[in-house]
């Protein structure tokens, strides 16, 4: 029989308990934003919207000050990508989905990898920050990927896959386990967009 940690187990559970409802409504946000943008909805944007405010404040909170200002940023591009995709004049799907080369995502990659290490190296230096360059990881391809999602690049699904299996062991690490949650639906949602946009792409 394989042996049951109780003391993660009780932690878990104590997290969930006192980390606040704030957490889940963020993380339940953040859920029906992935699903209605699967569904090339504009009403993704505003769930967006009011799950990074909440997001914002929680992972100040929590040291981790490159996901605090990701989420900052995420209310930003919120805006850029209602706008965006509703248009001027309230016109649906005004941006189309499109793809991008091979080349493309070999300079996008490897532009993210070295700023990712940048970011992470000056992290480093103060103490009181957790895992820097996961951090850093997550945070600077969120940041790209997000400009993806907003101009309709199929890719950026494929892209959210990884960024999202990189954000679990980040949120595992550092004891956000609602968020862990609604991580692991990203990952299911990921690959449910990309198929759905390959669809709608083909039409």
């Amino acid at each position: 029989m394989i042996p049951v940690d109780n003391s993660l187990i009780t932690e878990i559970i104590h997290q969930f308990s006192v980390q606040s409802s704030w957490e889940l409504l963020a993380a339940s946000l953040g859920i029906l934003y992935v699903v209605l943008a699967a569904k090339e909805s504009a009403w993704c944007w505003p769930a967006a919207f009011a799950s990074t405010v909440i997001y914002t404040v929680l992972f100040w909170e929590g040291q981790l000050p490159m996901q605090a200002l990701l989420n900052f940023y995420y209310m930003g591009m919120a805006v850029y990508g209602f706008i965006l995709w509703r248009g001027v004049n309230n016109t649906e799907n005004i941006i189309a989905i499109t793809s991008r080369p091979l080349k493309f995502h070999i300079m996008y990659i490897t532009a993210g990898l070295v700023i990712s290490f940048l970011i992470g190296y000056y992290l480093d230096s103060f103490p009181e920050t957790q895992l820097p360059y996961l951090d850093a990881f997550v945070m600077v391809f969120s940041v790209m990927t997000t400009v993806l999602m907003a101009r309709k690049v199929i890719e950026n699904w494929l892209y959210w896959i990884v960024i999202d299996s990189f954000a679990i062991a980040l949120y595992w690490q550092t004891g956000f386990y609602a968020t862990i949650v609604m991580f692991t639906v990203y990952l299911v949602l990921a690959a449910y967009g990309y198929l759905n946009w390959k669809k709608l792409h083909a039409v």
